[in-house]
């Protein structure tokens, strides 16, 4: 039976802090150019004389190899041996310990353009989406020791994020959906859901979202026009619904009206007759032609 080794301890990050570099670049400088100047300017004297010299020219190098420069919204990790001692937010030019392996890091923030995936939604429909995640490094420690290499880590947990995302929710309203039920195409709901399942994704590697949208959505190329076919026949069904509607309130209120004024009485007959007509001049999507009547109404 094979036995799993325990992952080592999580490293967040700790502060460090640095020198100001303008000093040390003094003092370094300083010692240089005191030992270049005591070899040319003055007389050997022996052994003893050299040691003194070459120590300061060692140390002012020295001292030189520790200075490092950073621009706002850049860190430097600081390690040594091995070990993480800290990062250094401070801009300018700083000064540490020689001995220290510095390696910088950016905090600004980052777009990231997730590829265009092809994914079954709710209804098993092949959707094509897309989104566009702003992103930067919080935890500097965590992005650098805790993953492999954390671009690309973002990269690919934005991509999976997506992918479980798009499963979650219809493409388009539909009758199989219940009333206000969120959408892809709403947005909102989809994108909420979206940002929080990346900020839990990144969390393991330090990093923050910022902000989240889907930048592309449509229907796979194989039932594009199928869908397109679809949306066109409800959009007409809706219209037709709301013409309707219309001209039964208008049919309505005509009977209302005449009845009311005593412009004329019908019948249950005659007036199943005038409001047939009115429903077809009404709700026809074409011109009807009146014919006009010249003789009784019961002609």
């Amino acid at each position: 039976m094979s036995i799993t080794p325990a992952p080592g301890p999580v490293q967040h990050e700790k502060p460090l802090a640095s020198g100001n570099g303008y000093l040390y670049a003094a003092i370094g400088a300083s010692l240089l150019l005191l030992g270049v100047a005591s070899f040319t300017m003055l007389p050997a004297g022996g052994l003893a004389g050299l040691l003194p010299r070459g120590l300061a020219l060692a140390l002012g190098g020295f001292i030189l190899r520790g200075l490092y420069m950073l621009q706002p919204n850049q860190a430097a990790i600081l390690t040594m041996f091995g070990e993480y001692r800290g990062t250094d937010r401070s801009e300018g030019l700083r000064w540490a310990n020689p001995l220290y392996l510095k390696q910088r890091i950016s905090l600004r923030q980052r777009n990231l353009n997730a590829p265009t995936l092809k994914v079954n939604d709710k209804r098993g429909n092949p959707v094509e989406v897309s989104a566009v995640v702003v992103w930067r490094v919080a935890d500097t420690a965590l992005a650098v020791f805790q993953v492999d290499d954390y671009e690309k880590y973002v990269q690919a947990q934005a991509e999976a994020a997506l992918r479980h995302m798009a499963t979650q929710f219809a493409y388009d309203e539909g009758e199989d959906l219940a009333e206000g039920e969120p959408t892809l195409r709403g947005g909102t709901a989809a994108v909420a859901v979206l940002k929080t399942e990346l900020q839990e994704r990144f969390q393991d590697a330090g990093v923050v979202v910022e902000d989240a949208k889907i930048s592309h959505l449509a229907y796979a190329p194989e039932i594009a026009h199928a869908m397109l076919r679809r949306q066109q026949a409800e959009a007409i069904i809706s219209a037709r619904t709301r013409i309707v509607q219309g001209a039964v309130s208008m049919v309505e209120a005509a009977l209302k009206g005449l009845s009311e004024k005593n412009i004329v009485e019908l019948d249950d007959e005659r007036k199943a007759a005038m409001v047939s007509n009115l429903l077809v001049v009404l709700c026809s999507d074409k011109e009807t032609q009146p014919i006009v009547n010249t003789g009784t109404l019961y002609a």
